[in-house]
């Protein structure tokens, strides 16, 4: 009789990385954020679908007013975001984030203290050792001279999309270019660490330079976007594009903190 075949596990555990959209709420009366929720997105009802978000309580932490945060989600999600986390806030409001049923999201690391002046005793050997650390420095020449001679490691290669992206579809590109040779449909979103490249129609969402990298570009061979983003900065449909990219071969790159969207000139 032979041997049964081993049973699959159940599930598995992989390490992934997720874009989030961070909300920074700046005040924290209710009444205020709702009604200023409804003025900005009352004209882009489909800008998201589902998308998962952050509530940054940063801008809040100093001060004393804990954010009614079970009583913002429901306004959150009438609008298509899906909050999940909170961030940045005192431990009064970050305690309310999560009974309300959020998770709290890692900061950024904290800007490491300036180093402090050692004293003179220290000064004095670290003198007797300069002949010493002369010769490690001839050594770390020759090193860099061997180093200069190997062939440099290869970049991240480009990720690249045949295939059409339907509403709710998301694909990234980490730490390299995304080339997408088919439609972008509305409600899809494209991602990218560098810059994003659809041969198509481009009509979702489309975010390069997600790490912060704000030389990253967005290219299309037809601009109908949703929303177009470098490096956190964004521009969505609220901005009607001028009428010379509308449906045209064109660019998007940042000038500062500014959104540029501009012909493609051949």
């Amino acid at each position: 009789m032979p041997a049964a075949a081993p049973a699959r596990p159940a599930f598995d555990l992989k390490s992934t990385a997720w874009t989030l959209t961070a909300l920074r709420l700046q005040v924290a009366d209710l009444d205020a954020l709702v009604a200023a929720l409804d003025e900005r997105f009352a004209d882009s009802p489909g800008l998201f679908d589902n998308d998962p978000v952050a509530i940054d309580l940063s801008p809040l932490r100093d001060s004393d007013v804990v954010v009614d945060i079970a009583a913002l989600l429901p306004h959150l999600r009438r609008h298509g975001m899906l909050p999940i986390a909170a961030s940045g806030g005192s431990p009064a409001q970050m305690a309310a984030a999560l009974a309300a049923g959020l998770v709290e999201a890692p900061e950024g690391p904290a800007p490491q203290a300036p180093r402090a002046e050692p004293p003179r005793a220290v000064v004095q050997e670290i003198v007797r050792e300069v002949p010493v650390i002369q010769e490690v420095v001839r050594e770390v020449e020759v090193v860099r001279e061997i180093v200069k001679e190997m062939p440099a490691a290869a970049a991240t290669p480009p990720m690249v999309v045949d295939k059409p992206l339907r509403s709710g579809q998301r694909v990234y590109a980490r730490g390299g270019d995304l080339v997408v040779l088919a439609v972008v449909s509305f409600g899809a979103e494209v991602i990218a660490d560098g810059s994003i490249h659809v041969y198509a129609p481009l009509r979702g969402r489309a975010i390069a330079g997600a790490r912060g990298d704000t030389t990253a570009r967005i290219y299309s061979t037809c601009l109908e976007p949703q929303l177009v983003s470098i490096a956190g900065i964004y521009r969505t449909t609220e901005t009607p594009l001028p009428a010379d990219v509308v449906g045209q071969p064109a660019q998007v790159r940042l000038d500062g903190e500014k959104i540029i969207v501009e012909p493609l000139t051949y």
